[in-house]
């Protein structure tokens, strides 16, 4: 079983206008709220893989209630911990080939919510089921920078492996922690706020910089290249992915979808090159279609057999 851990979920709520006009009223004829947060969207794309799945995180008032609800209608199993605060929501407005995002902050988790969250996350790690978790977002109000490395380090008491998508602060913090992720997916504008200087896709640049001793100790790390593909490090080897051209219909959530296909191989004990290819195939999917966090399986193995991988 996949364990996946969103900890500031939103209601995403997607408007679609033909033009968006400021200052006036705009009619919205088609609304969609779909469970939302980076995590989630991991979560729908595992469901779709067919595999087993159980999400878990922070979740609060009648929005947190409608989560829960909406992933119960689609299979998905979920044990969220219950906060005091109201889950946030989060806006998509899209207008002329653009999208406009209205993103609420979320709340602020008390302190002793945050010591109740890592009793009920260890319960579900210690699950003999559980096999692996992918953590992936952004951390709430009241939390501490550290936060992430506390949970990591409980997966390590119990020898359960973590895919970590996040950035910033909270990513810097688990790399200079003790406590250490499989995996990391960060794209090269988050890897250069990490080293605090500019990083192009040059694999060169990249084979040096994921050398350096902040990046110790971290099985995978797989670099994001966008349209380029993605640059990898396993252990002491180095790989570049090459991906073909596809139609782009909406990008968003495809790095999602990308942790998605991370950890599925894993759990499955994929080899090198199948893992990269699951995970880079799985984020074109999602980008080729207009709903975040959903994947045409159809074109799967067309789009498989297409990507290569080089040895470096």
């Amino acid at each position: 079983m996949i364990l996946t851990v969103t900890m500031n979920p939103s209601v995403d709520i997607s408007y679609p206008l033909e033009k968006f006009n400021l200052d006036t009223v705009n009619r919205v004829v088609e609304v969609s709220k779909t469970p939302g947060g980076k995590g989630l969207n991991v979560t729908r794309v595992l469901k779709q893989l067919n595999d087993e799945v159980v999400a878990t995180g922070l979740i609060g008032g009648a929005l947190g209630t409608d989560i829960q609800k909406k992933l119960s209608e689609i299979g998905i199993k979920n044990d969220f911990f219950e906060i005091s605060g109201e889950t946030r929501n989060c806006i998509a407005i899209l207008h002329e080939g653009n999208q406009t995002e209205i993103l609420e902050k979320g709340p602020t988790i008390t302190k002793s919510e945050s010591e109740d969250f890592l009793r009920h996350f260890e319960k579900l790690v210690k699950d003999e089921e559980t096999k692996i978790i992918a953590i992936s977002g952004s951390l709430p109000d009241g939390l501490e920078i550290d936060y992430y490395s506390k949970m990591i380090g409980i997966c390590e008491k119990y020898k359960k492996p973590v895919v970590l998508d996040c950035s910033g602060k909270s990513l810097l913090e688990v790399l200079k922690n003790e406590h250490k992720p499989k995996v990391i997916k960060p794209n090269t504008e988050e890897l250069a706020q990490l080293i605090g200087k500019d990083v192009s896709k040059d694999p060169n640049e990249l084979k040096e910089i994921l050398k350096e001793k902040l990046f110790e100790k971290i099985e995978w790390i797989i670099v994001s290249l966008g349209a380029d593909g993605a640059f990898a490090k396993h252990n002491d080897k180095f790989y570049k992915v090459n991906v073909p051209s596809i139609k782009v219909v909406n990008p968003v959530g495809s790095g999602d979808s990308t942790v998605a296909g991370i950890t599925s191989a894993i759990h499955e004990n994929a080899n090198d090159e199948d893992l990269l290819r699951k995970a880079n195939v799985l984020g074109m999917l999602n980008a080729m279609e207009n709903l975040t966090g959903f994947v045409n399986l159809k074109n799967y193995e067309e789009l498989f057999i297409k990507i290569e991988i080089i040895n470096l």
